[in-house]
């Protein structure tokens, strides 16, 4: 763990989740504590972070991969995604057996950052982020999760204006309970009848009712398809697919990184180029991607043999 933290410019967190959220939100509460200076908050996809240039000259990072270009001097990277990447320049706190808002929140033990209600939502976060699902507060974990995926990062962190302990116990959690205990059963059913083939080993999910974790879960779970690796496509408001992928053996993050995405070895995701504006173009282009076209077989073409029959009767032989 760093002994000093240098002052940030800027926080940056992962925008698909709680445990970029509660990151984004405890690294806020720590350099306040360090510096009495709000620092900005920014989050992002995985795929417009990557696109995203790097000008600050000291940063914070959280929940995103440690790569190459954030090994820069000032910059704080704290995460637990796989990395081969080794710092010389940056500052690295990272362990993969910790979510981001675990290592995030030991950070603000460190200072005196502490407080029940903080303690649990770590706790909560830790246990969706890293998906352990034989947890006893894991279906209340996933609750908490849930709240993200639905209400979206910027509504949410508007909702409990950007203080964290407000998150703890929140009315809306009754409505992600309900949905839980009602729609999940009905969705998964719907869901198991409708996926499409994108290659032998990735299959497409719809899901129109539900939580989408809970019922890719379950269906790798029942094994309910023939395909290790499970997709889900979400169309933002603004246009831009997302596409989420799922395993049970570590196969879906090589798809995701297919598409310029990353992540967990069994939970990543990836946003398709912006040319891609809708669902069954985003199908299409997957297709492409992950079944490159391969050069035809001509002597064991149909349509080749016939024309030569063809040419073979009126031609004399040479």
């Amino acid at each position: 763990m760093p002994d000093i933290l240098p002052k940030p410019e800027v926080i940056i967190t992962h925008e698909s989740d709680l445990d970029g959220l509660l990151s984004g939100m405890l690294l806020q509460t720590l350099a306040f504590k360090l510096f009495s200076t709000e620092v900005p908050l920014q989050a992002y996809h995985n795929h417009n972070w990557r696109q995203r240039g790097l000008p600050e000259r000291s940063a914070w990072v959280a929940d995103m991969a440690f790569e190459h270009r954030l090994d820069k001097p000032n910059w704080v990277i704290i995460d637990h995604h796989i990395t081969e990447t080794q710092p010389r320049l940056a500052k690295l706190v990272h362990d993969p057996a910790k979510s981001a808002s675990l290592l995030c929140y030991e950070l603000c033990n460190a200072q005196g950052i502490k407080s029940p209600e903080l303690d649990e939502l770590v706790i909560l976060s830790n246990i969706a982020d890293l998906f352990l699902e034989t947890d006893p507060l894991f279906q209340r974990a996933s609750d908490y999760a849930s709240l993200v995926k639905t209400y979206q990062f910027w509504n949410l962190h508007k909702i409990i204006d950007g203080r964290a302990e407000r998150l703890l116990n929140h009315p809306l959690l009754e409505v992600m309970e309900v949905k839980r205990r009602l729609e999940n059963p009905l969705g998964l059913e719907w869901s198991k009848r409708h996926v499409q083939e994108i290659s032998p080993a990735v299959g497409v999910v719809t899901i129109v009712i539900g939580n989408t974790n809970a019922i890719i879960n379950s269906m790798l779970e029942e094994g309910s398809t023939p395909y290790p690796v499970l997709v889900t496509l979400f169309r933002k408001s603004n246009g831009m697919v997302l596409a989420s992928f799922r395993s049970r053996r570590g196969e879906a993050l090589s798809i995701a990184e297919r598409f310029q995405g990353g992540g967990h070895p069994n939970a990543c995701g990836a946003s398709l180029p912006r040319s891609i504006q809708g669902i069954e173009e985003a199908i299409a282009y997957m297709r492409r991607i992950l079944n490159p076209a391969t050069v035809p077989d001509i002597a064991s073409n149909q349509s080749f043999n016939g024309l030569e029959s063809a040419f073979a009767k009126i031609l004399p032989n040479s």
